[in-house]
């Protein structure tokens, strides 16, 4: 899917649309209007049995098809076989019922909404019985939202009420082309792969950093921010097809001659459905950098 906002174009990776509890997961991109920001959603199905198609054609008519665009994929890009999707993976050694639950709150000019979201979920989870942390987000408000989560921090303890400035924001801190979120750099990593996946994607960036040296620590992510009119330009440029078009558009941005910038991230992997990295794509990503390392 992608939003379109102003001259830039951010991409945003849905990673498993095929399986049955997917369906869900569209509805959670309908808040966008909350922001005030000017948007479209393009779903791009994959033929899913499960009735994906037509949820997305229910959606089209409740937002209208100014803002939701519907758009089946013309075929496959080498795409492995799938399974069937597995159940909910719980992490080893958890104790049941000793979750601890965080709640994120962003905030801008919120001073006045801020004491009382926070008294609600203070009293809901104390209720309840259940731990919790609440993070505030602050995004510069100049309004004083700050000085009142500092108070809130000190009426309700520095254990539960956590203070998180938000970080410059990094295209417009470098006013750069591309910015690519990176697992292999800073604090960035991955949570959820098995030590396999891990080699593999340890791997391919290694020979890609020797082979074609692009530039960027992370070739094989897809969670990144590009210019409206630089995307238009690599997309005219790559011929890869598949997971291999991902490390082309950074080989050819730096041909371009581009500005890249990085910001770590911590890749989660999904819940639902499996991976569809397989045999196939591990050779098509070969053979692909073997091209783009006789082409660049």
């Amino acid at each position: 899917m992608a939003a379109v906002s102003g001259s830039y174009l951010e991409g945003i990776s849905v990673s498993g649309l095929s399986s049955p509890r997917d369906r869900n997961k569209l509805k959670n991109f309908t808040g966008l209007w909350k922001s005030g920001i000017d948007y479209e959603i393009i779903i791009i199905d994959d033929g899913s049995p499960d009735g994906t198609r037509e949820v997305a054609e229910q959606l089209e008519k409740i937002y209208g098809s100014d803002k939701i665009l519907l758009r089946p994929r013309e075929k496959k890009l080498g795409l492995a076989n799938r399974t069937p999707p597995r159940s909910r993976r719980e992490p080893a050694g958890r104790a049941p019922g000793r979750d601890k639950y965080s709640v994120l709150l962003p905030t801008y000019n919120e001073r006045e909404n801020l004491p009382l979201i926070v008294w609600l979920l203070v009293k809901s989870f104390s209720e309840s019985g259940i731990d919790y942390e609440i993070i505030i987000i602050d995004d510069g408000s100049p309004d004083g939202t700050r000085e009142v989560a500092e108070q809130l921090e000190k009426i309700y303890g520095s254990d539960k009420i956590l203070l998180r400035p938000r970080e410059k924001k990094k295209q417009k801190e470098g006013n750069f082309d591309i910015v690519s979120g990176t697992r292999y750099k800073g604090n960035g990593g991955v949570y959820g792969w098995d030590l396999k996946r891990k080699l593999i994607s340890r791997g391919a960036n290694f020979v890609t950093q020797i082979l074609l040296r692009p530039g960027a620590s992370d070739l094989t992510g897809s969670f990144r921010l590009y210019r409206k009119e630089v995307l238009q330009k690599l997309i005219e440029k790559c011929v890869s097809k598949g997971y291999v078009f991902q490390m082309e558009m950074i080989v050819r941005a730096r041909q371009l001659n581009y500005t890249i910038g990085e910001v770590p991230i911590t890749f989660v992997d999904r819940v639902y459905g499996e991976s569809k990295l397989g045999g196939n794509e591990i050779v098509s990503f070969l053979k692909g950098l073997l091209t783009l390392f006789a082409t660049t």
